[in-house]
């Protein structure tokens, strides 16, 4: 295992919680950014050992044991994969529309319970909780009388994600060292306490993937969410300044940041942004594989996956550019629910 340039990298300690009730026992301005900040980096693990990495809205109170995220009938796999390896991690790095000052960055490692219990009590929560939490996004919805048309979306699977370990990084920066409620930093940086597990190796030799709306990371994008799996299993992210190398068809990853058990293997990158209201946002991933090269670390892509998107435009012309991805979903959500029932 290494270190980004400028780094220090800690070994990962063990799964088990030591503290109990990890999410009530934190101190309030972290608990903060769990209730107030409206978008998370949630990252899921699938069958392949490659981390997958989209932003979600997160829901938590105040002394909750679990922050919880959701996904929709129409695209469940995050879910799916986390109910196959609960090991799923979550970054609070993006501030927008928090409305807290200097908001640290804060990664949560846990373990998912997914929730399909009660689809339609997920619905009338959902229903509820979005609107609450994301008023700008209310002008953009389908009327109440329409929405049964777009089950696909409303109906949803939770996800309760119980806190086992928390890295906090002071005012957002990842140059500093960041604390860690759980244990003991030695004990994480000595590998005391650590269940080893593989850790999943890059492809070689698979040449990169080149997709133009990678240009716009470093650009549009100054700084991106890196995803990668630990030695213990759980993933590991935090957001980074990047810049793109189309000649070399490499995607740079910036120096210094401390405590990130970086290493070769296979890595998502995400980008997105949203309006203080959520009155917009803008996703898309890139999974590749994150190698050693010119003393530092890049990607080299490998698939570029655009997201559910809501840009600045007007309501008619969203639902019009994403009209072929309502049929898709609504597919994969009768899919779903014969899953679900079987």
């Amino acid at each position: 295992m290494a270190s980004i340039p400028g780094g220090r990298t800690p070994s990962q300690p063990a799964t088990r919680s030591k503290l109990r009730g990890v999410t009530a026992s934190l101190p309030a301005e972290v608990q903060q950014v769990f209730e107030r900040f409206i978008t998370t980096e949630f990252t899921t693990v699938d069958r392949r050992g490659q981390p997958i990495c989209w932003p979600l809205t997160p829901y938590y109170r105040a002394g909750d044991p679990c922050i919880d995220v959701t996904t929709a009938l129409g695209y469940p796999k995050k879910a799916f994969d986390a109910e196959a390896n609960p090991k799923v991690s979550l970054l609070f790095s993006e501030p927008t529309g928090c409305g807290i000052e200097k908001a640290p960055q804060v990664l949560v490692q846990g373990t998912a319970d997914v929730d399909y219990r009660d689809l339609e009590a997920n619905r009338v929560r959902y229903t509820r909780e979005a609107v609450e939490k994301l008023p700008g996004a209310k002008e953009l919805l389908p009327p109440e009388p329409l929405q049964k048309m777009f089950s696909f979306y409303f109906t949803r699977l939770y996800i309760h994600v119980r806190p086992e370990r928390v890295y906090v990084w002071p005012d957002g920066d990842a140059t500093r060292e960041p604390e860690l409620f759980d244990a003991h930093m030695e004990e994480v940086r000595s590998g005391h306490d650590e269940e080893a597990e593989s850790v999943p190796e890059a492809d070689d030799g698979r040449p990169a993937t080149w997709d133009d709306r990678i240009d716009e990371l470093g650009e549009k994008y100054p700084e991106a969410v890196l995803a990668l799996v630990a030695p213990d299993g759980f993933p590991f992210s935090v957001r980074l300044p990047i810049t793109v190398d189309r000649a070399a068809r490499r995607v740079r990853i910036g120096a210094g940041a401390l405590g990130v058990p970086v290493h070769p293997g296979r890595a998502c990158l995400v980008a997105h942004a949203h309006g203080r209201n959520f009155e917009w946002q803008t996703n898309f991933q890139v999974r590749g594989d994150l190698v050693e090269d010119d003393g530092g670390w890049a990607l080299v892509p490998h698939k570029l996956i655009g997201g559910l998107e809501l840009p600045p435009v007007s309501k008619a012309k969203i639902y019009a550019q994403n009209a072929k991805n309502f049929v898709r979903f609504w597919r994969t959500a009768k899919k779903t629910r014969r899953r679900l029932s079987a």
